[in-house]
């Protein structure tokens, strides 16, 4: 299911979520201090191309869970909301579980994406 469902999801709407996350990274590393938004961007971009067979994994560090605080109160929560929600209608057929676990993904990497692998 790999395979096939990266090539649906790329075809359905991969592309552009993935080029719109690197555009956002592109315009929040204009500056130094938006260089660390940037990243995750990116991390959402690279995801967002081809999610199957990919896994969020965490890593802990002061630096990484301060930044995720922050990063929940301006928009972290409202993105793993809308993923989330995103996901539970996908969920509603059978041929969409597929793509709604990868909504779940998302959420997951939306809520904390410092520190983050995606692999």
């Amino acid at each position: 299911m790999g395979t096939l469902g990266n090539i649906i999801w790329f075809l359905t709407g991969g592309l552009i979520a993935g080029l719109l996350w690197t555009v956002a990274g592109l315009l929040c590393c204009i500056t130094v201090a938006g260089i660390p938004l940037g990243l995750q961007c990116f991390k959402f971009a690279g995801l967002s191309f081809f999610p199957f067979g990919k896994e969020v994994r965490f890593g802990e560090s002061t630096i990484s869970v301060l930044a995720n605080i922050v990063w929940l109160l301006c928009c972290g929560v409202h993105m793993a909301a809308i993923f989330a929600l995103a996901g539970i209608f996908m969920c509603v057929t059978v041929i969409g579980i597929p793509f709604g676990l990868q909504m779940f993904k998302f959420a997951k990497l939306a809520l904390m994406p410092f520190g983050a692998r995606v692999v």
